[in-house]
């Protein structure tokens, strides 16, 4: 310990002499080189929402952001918002997205009310702090908070400490003050699956990392792997009626839909991390079945085995991570999440109130908005993907417009281009515009 507390004494005295930009909340002078675990409880229905706040855990190490710190990029669906308790400064911001809003859009939220856990990471406080955990709905207009103070001398704030689980580093991408750290950890691998998560881990590392943008920034991120053992091998298929006993309780049919692959229980998946330091969280599920899911700056969960593996990992994390929304929709299946006079806080989908924070810039010049869509995309192009010529495929994934159809609405709402990864799994590429939002968050992380 007298090792760590003399490194630590030299970071702050290093970045005491570091010049702070102007209006940059300085993060040695504000937080300890550790982590603030906070665990709550969001409940309610389609109407309403409360949030209760259930109790603080300590991991020594911080692995997020020491710069933006009270910038967040994107709105998101809530936010969590850190204020001094002297003055009232805000100190630190990250925005989220959540499964009980998701579930909230559902048919059951209007008979029902439930209760979902949520876990967030603030760095460590050095001094007393207001925590501000704040929902928005679909109009943006916050629907729910609390606040609460927050003593990082509390003595029931809890020390978490190694809880064991095997765990490898895959990739490394600098320091922990430098890199955007990922963790994979398991769910549905009993003890004799041990050899096979790992090589799972590293073919979800090799998915993500090998495809751009990522590919061109892959120097920037560290990735670690956790093994957390299940009781049984698999995963849990409702509607088969076969429930199983796994590490952090994923399972199939969320909401009723079949291949909606989740997990509710937060608070088992971070205690199965421990004190692996992390930004991002990847559930890896033992299971060859399609599904998946990916909720921007929470998690991202994938079945291990399907032949679509990888391309239902990139796009399940280009939710996850850069906050991207999908880009398709079902005729005669229209959905209110986006309400028609409000612009989404997504960037690659528009309802053109203000597009001008969208892709505007990337237009050229005189093209019809909306713009019309090639007589190829006409067809069911998802069936024919793979006959088409290269230079067909840049036309359709290249060529940005205001293509109607998006969001999972056929009118009022646009995306960028005709067919992106963010549409359909078939398109190997993220657009122009969806590449552009993954970069600026790569860089507000890292720069």
């Amino acid at each position: 310990m007298k090792r760590l507390g003399f490194l630590l004494l030299v970071t702050a005295v290093a970045t005491a002499f570091t010049a702070v930009p102007a209006g940059e909340v300085d993060f040695a002078a504000n937080f300890e080189n550790a982590t603030l675990r906070l665990d709550y409880v969001f409940c309610g229905d389609a109407t309403h929402q409360d949030v209760y706040f259930q109790q603080a855990c300590r991991t020594e190490e911080w692995a997020g952001r020491r710069h933006h710190l009270a910038e967040p990029l994107l709105r998101g669906n809530g936010q969590v918002i850190v204020r001094s308790a002297a003055d009232g400064k805000v100190l630190y911001v990250n925005s989220f997205s959540t499964l009980f809003q998701e579930w909230q859009c559902t048919p059951e939220a209007e008979q029902v009310q439930r209760a979902f856990e949520n876990c967030f990471q603030i760095p460590f406080p050095r001094e007393k702090v207001e925590v501000e955990i704040r929902l928005y709905d679909t109009r943006g207009e916050v629907c729910g908070s609390m606040r609460h103070g927050i003593d990082p001398a509390d003595i029931l704030i809890r020390r978490r400490s190694d809880n064991g689980y095997p765990r490898r580093t895959l990739q490394r991408g600098g320091d922990l003050s430098e890199a955007i750290d990922i963790v994979i950890v398991s769910d549905g691998y009993a003890e004799q699956d041990y050899v096979k998560f790992f090589a799972d881990a590293e073919r979800a590392r090799a998915a993500l990392m090998g495809h751009k943008p990522f590919s061109d920034y892959a120097g920037r991120f560290s990735i670690r792997a956790v093994f957390a053992p299940s009781l049984q091998s698999g995963v849990s298929v409702p509607h088969d009626g076969n429930w199983l006993e796994t590490s952090l309780d994923s399972h199939f049919d969320t909401f009723y839909t079949t291949r909606y692959l989740t997990t509710s229980a937060m608070q088992k998946v971070y205690d199965a991390i421990g004190t692996v330091p992390f930004e991002h969280v990847i559930v890896l599920v033992n299971t060859p079945v399609y599904g998946g899911g990916g909720i921007f700056n929470n998690v991202t969960i994938m079945g291990s085995d399907h032949p679509t593996f990888k391309e239902v990992l990139v796009h399940e994390f280009g939710h996850a991570f850069g906050g991207l929304a999908d880009e398709y929709f079902y005729a005669g299946d229209e959905s209110e999440q986006y309400p028609l006079d409000i612009e989404p806080w997504e960037p690659n989908i528009s309802t053109l109130v203000d597009f001008v924070k969208k892709w505007q810039d990337m237009l050229p010049a005189g093209l019809a908005v909306p713009t019309p869509v090639d007589e190829l995309e006409k067809q069911d192009v998802r069936k024919i993907w793979k006959t088409l010529s290269p230079e067909q495929k840049s036309s359709l994934n290249l060529k940005v417009g205001v293509y109607e159809g998006a969001g999972y609405r056929t009118k009022g709402i646009y995306r960028p281009v005709q067919e992106c990864r963010m549409r359909m799994n078939e398109c190997e590429e993220f657009c122009p515009v969806c590449s552009r939002a993954i970069v600026r968050m790569i860089d507000y992380y890292t720069r």
